[in-house]
């Protein structure tokens, strides 16, 4: 009952503030649980999808909005105005479609799933096209990092002082408590737009990023061995210079405290490549090439095809498709859904299969390092653009992985005496990414429109310690969960 008097606060203070913008929960009409993935369709092929708590924010330019239509598979589609929305308080009920299909599916004769598949395979060109397309898009990054271990411990220093090695000591125990006891998270939100030439070339224009980072808690992998090595520094001569070394590689040539201070813990801008990484990889994977993955899961070498329900989605008959290995080297299960008139997939839902994992190496005896890839999982959401070709409307991709790195590092004196210090690190845990994209608009581009794109390589963000709606007040958005909405930084 709290949160939901916190949601309709929520809401009713964003509306008061705010005008333009309206944000609503869509549930079931029977059961009043959210109902996530939903269309809402501000125009034939604008709009916004709900989130996995099911809400969406959607701005009525000045009011020119008064009509939205929603959709989503299992239920009735429903069009409603602004103002009934208002008055049902921005909860929106849906009802189930169970009885519209008893009229649109007569027959009593089971489609053929390999007929079915079939049509599909023959379909891909047809349905799918990612070459010369502008896609504009809002996309978030959601990073955890949960550690389960983590240990420093100074192992050789003759040249320190007991004092200095015992306070050492202490502020490394200090450190890895603070790690292992920090909720550590960061929300990267970006607006651009994806210019695809073909399966190999795009370019990225990047129109804004914010970003939702506390810096006392940034403890990748990087910045938890950088602050280890600064702290150590600490309690040897600050006047002199250090090599380190890992194992028989050397690092760095000459580092110091001095050097380390004068680091910059807080960058204010991206690459503009690393972006463009993300974005290209989620959409070139979700559009069917030959290489893409999904396109590995319609292969029948690879995977077993099985009819799981007949359903409604928007006034079309779907088929619901469960595929799951047939070969050790197939690693995923999950679901189709197949429009019955063209056979194109409007939707994928996929994770690992059991117990299978992905990559995943193990050189813990030798060199301290162990790595599985061990969550996968995603949804990719379709939707006809007015050339009658399918793209991406909404993706999701979870990845995450198990880690173990054991490392000992020398810092040796850059002197005549070259003293030397040795300390270990071990350090345990699971991390998880969870990127989604969302198409605000969609476009068909030339050679010549391609080739005027001159992308930055730098690209500013904002950094925000709390999330603001109002950085995003005139943009289509996915709407935060209620993880991001309480996301507080102090710095």
């Amino acid at each position: 009952m709290t949160k939901v008097f916190y949601s309709l606060f929520f809401i009713s203070s964003f509306i008061s503030s705010y005008s333009q913008t309206i944000t609503a929960k869509i549930i079931d009409k029977v059961n009043k649980t959210a109902i996530p993935y939903a269309t809402v369709k501000t125009g034939k092929y604008s709009g916004v999808i709900t989130n996995e708590e099911g809400f969406f924010t959607i701005n009525t330019n000045n009011n020119t909005i008064t009509t939205v239509s929603i959709s989503c598979m299992g239920y009735q589609a429903k069009y409603i105005s602004i103002e009934t929305i208002k008055s049902l308080n921005y909860i929106i009920p849906l009802e189930e479609a169970l009885n519209q299909l008893d009229e649109v599916y007569l027959s009593n004769k089971k489609p053929n799933i390999d007929s079915i598949m079939a049509r599909v395979r023959q379909n891909i060109s047809k349905n799918y096209n990612f070459d010369l397309n502008i896609y504009r898009f809002f996309y978030r990054s959601t990073d955890h990092i949960d550690f389960n271990h983590l240990d420093f411990e100074i192992e050789k220093a003759s040249h320190v002082s007991s004092k200095n090695l015992d306070m050492a000591n202490a502020e490394l125990i200090h450190l890895s408590n603070d790690i292992i006891s920090s909720n550590i998270v960061n929300f990267t939100d970006v607006k651009g737009a994806l210019h695809t030439l073909h399966q190999d070339s795009s370019k990225m224009e990047v129109n804004k990023v914010t970003k939702l980072l506390d810096h006392n808690k940034d403890f990748s992998l990087d910045k938890v061995e950088e602050k280890a090595k600064t702290l150590v520094l600490k309690y040897l001569d600050t006047t002199k210079t250090y090599k380190v070394k890992t194992g028989i590689f050397k690092i760095e040539d000459s580092m110091s405290l001095k050097d380390e201070e004068l680091k910059s813990d807080k960058p204010k801008s991206y690459k503009a490549s690393s972006l463009k990484y993300s974005t290209e990889s989620l959409v070139k994977k979700a559009t069917f090439t030959k290489i893409s993955f999904l396109n590995t899961l319609i292969d029948s070498d690879l995977y077993d095809f099985e009819l799981e329900d007949i359903n409604y989605n928007n006034n079309e008959l779907v088929y619901i498709i469960r595929f799951k290995p047939n070969r050790s080297k197939s690693k995923l299960t999950g679901t189709f859904v197949v429009n019955q008139k063209d056979y194109a997939i409007t939707r994928v839902d996929y994770s690992y299969y059991k117990s299978r994992y992905g990559s995943k190496f193990n050189l813990r005896l030798i060199l301290g390092i162990k790595y599985i890839d061990n969550v996968s999982e995603g949804t990719y959401i379709y939707e006809k653009q007015s050339d009658n070709i399918y793209q991406p409307k909404y993706i999701k991709r979870i990845k995450g992985s198990y880690f173990y790195v054991n490392r000992d590092f020398k810092l040796i004196e850059n002197s005549p005496q070259k003293n030397k210090i040795g300390f270990n690190f071990k350090i345990e845990g699971n991390n998880l990414t969870k990127e989604e994209f969302l198409l605000t608009t969609f476009s068909n581009s030339s050679q010549d429109d391609f080739n005027k794109i001159n992308p930055k390589q730098e690209v500013p963000f904002i950094q925000l310690s709390t999330f603001d709606k109002s950085e995003w007040e005139n943009d289509a958005i996915i709407e935060p969960l209620e993880e991001m909405k309480q996301f507080r930084s102090d710095n």
